[in-house]
């Protein structure tokens, strides 16, 4: 059988899952019915957080050798946080691909395993509002010396101005409720 084919069944199988049971904190559906590789999620802003009340859309894009790469994950909705890129791409260790780290950053064993499914991709995102990893840069992978000035924007202000950040964090859970 094909990648693209179990990769298939395997998406198939998990969004039947998750209309049976759904989770607390997001939905998740196909962009469209012709494609099982793109998904659209909704992130409700974890309970007693900054993103409290908010309401966080995403993309998640999975390859055709899915489980075996990870999917990417882009909020489409303003997000501020020091491990969502300014594109809004979503930067957690379980997102980047399998093996040894390159950069050193990483365990493999926190890095991508096919036993994710999009629930615990998800529920990693959900977490990541909750706990800002401000020790591992969103720019693993990038070569891009602006991204890692970005990054430490973020990462300065999340450390050292907390009120700032707070500050443009309750804007952008503003923001998602308008858009509702």
């Amino acid at each position: 059988m094909a990648a693209s084919s179990q990769a298939s069944l395997l998406l198939q199988k998990q969004l039947k899952d998750l209309t049976k049971n759904p989770v607390d904190g997001f939905s998740a559906g196909l962009v469209d019915d012709k494609s099982v590789f793109e998904w659209s999620v909704t992130i409700m802003g974890p309970p007693d957080t900054l993103y409290d009340g908010g309401y966080f859309n995403a993309l998640m894009s999975f390859p055709s050798n899915y489980p075996n790469s990870p999917p990417t994950v882009r909020f489409t909705s303003e997000m501020w946080h020091p491990n969502v890129y300014p594109d809004g791409r979503v930067c957690i260790s379980i997102l980047h691909p399998p093996g040894d780290d390159p950069n050193g950053y990483e365990l493999a064993s926190e890095r991508w395993m096919p036993v994710h499914t999009v629930e615990s991709i998800v529920l990693s995102i959900i977490s990541m509002l909750s706990s800002p990893n401000d020790e591992s840069p969103a720019n693993v992978e990038a070569a891009v010396s602006l991204k890692h000035e970005i990054f430490h924007l973020y990462r300065k202000e999340w450390r050292d101005e907390r009120e700032a950040f707070k500050k443009k964090v309750r804007r952008v859970v503003r923001r998602s409720q308008e858009m509702l």
